[in-house]
């Protein structure tokens, strides 16, 4: 009966405070059932499509005999009608579900296919569920969710990756689909998929890469921002929550740290989820075989195992569900209303 009531009070009020019940719906389904890989063997998954064609215009057009020049302007191209075109699909088909009665709710559907929020609590717990097992367990789960090189890291360097794609991609997978919906609706955020797509693809300051992937990269920059910051205010709330967490301590670290990061946003949610824990993030390390210098985020342990990756987990979902109870706010003063 209460969820009923409840879902009628949504459909009410996604008539008339969009995005917010659509937001809503999109997260819950997302923590319920991640990406069904039922669903997926029969289906690929929008991101896998959106990769596919990438990766095939990149093979194309990325012809490392042009002039540096031809090569940033087809780059740049490839990024303008992919972000374009994704956004564009988008909005024509959230036009053409609002005159379909409950299209509030397949649009919420569709929204959660871009949120990764299960999906990467699942990849980070396997993780710490691998580095119970041995080292070569732990290398192996976290080489699925970062491009450093596995067989570089020790123990603590293996959880140290894991927590800071919990934070990294708190922002990527959770605080950026979310708020490009806010802002630009479904089309915003299936714009934004396709960037943040193009830039884990070709946003790379390789030699094959770095002309190329140049626009997707500082696009992929400026789209997540403000996602980023407010990612890092989203955990300093959570850390209020979380037990072990310390709110004070996550502010002052993103204050003195954040901006010392080599990239302009990974620091921010970084930052503060290491001053929360008590921890030490980021550092030197290896990509590719070449060792990349950068700021410590945070003062505190280095030395991190599995228990301390399920510290992180559980102030990401303390961060979560704080997004989660920011988005209720509007519903309910429309309900009050």
């Amino acid at each position: 009966m209460l969820a009923a009531m409840l879902l009628t009070s949504l459909s009410g009020a996604a008539s008339a405070v969009d995005p917010w019940p659509i937001l809503l719906l999109a997260l819950a389904l997302d923590a319920a059932l991640g990406d069904p890989r039922w669903l997926y063997r029969a289906v690929p998954h929008p991101v896998v499509l959106l990769g596919r064609a990438i990766a095939g215009l990149e093979r194309r057009w990325n012809d490392q005999s042009q002039p540096r020049r031809v090569r940033l302007m087809r780059g740049a191209y490839l990024t303008a009608l992919m972000t374009i075109g994704a956004g564009g699909l988008g909005w024509i088909v959230s036009g053409a579900l609002e005159g379909v009665t409950g299209g509030w709710a397949i649009e919420a559907v569709l929204a959660s296919t871009f949120i990764a929020g299960r999906g990467l609590y699942d990849s980070v717990r396997k993780v710490a569920k691998g580095l119970t097992l041995g080292l070569e367990e732990g290398r192996a789960a976290v080489g699925h969710i970062v491009g450093r090189d596995p067989d570089s890291l020790d123990r603590p360097g293996v959880a140290r990756a894991a927590i800071e794609s919990t934070a990294e991609n708190f922002c990527d997978g959770v605080v950026a689909p979310v708020f490009w919906f806010a802002v630009f609706g479904l089309g915003g955020l299936a714009a934004y998929k396709a960037l943040n797509t193009l830039d884990s693809m070709i946003g790379y300051r390789s030699a094959r890469h770095e002309a190329f992937g140049k626009a997707a990269a500082r696009l992929d920059d400026a789209a997540n921002w403000i996602p980023a910051r407010l990612s890092g205010l989203i955990l300093i709330g959570a850390a209020v929550l979380a037990p072990g967490a310390h709110a004070g301590q996550a502010w002052r670290a993103m204050r003195r740290d954040a901006h010392r990061h080599g990239s302009p946003n990974a620091g921010w949610p970084e930052a503060a989820l290491a001053g929360a824990l008590g921890f030490a993030l980021g550092g030197p390390r290896y990509y590719g075989g070449a060792k990349v210098e950068d700021h410590w985020m945070g003062n505190g342990r280095k030395d991190l195992g599995a228990h301390d990756i399920s510290r992180a987990l559980r102030l990401y979902l303390a961060a979560n569900a704080l997004l989660a109870g920011l988005l209720t706010l509007p519903i309910l003063v429309y309900m009050a209303a």
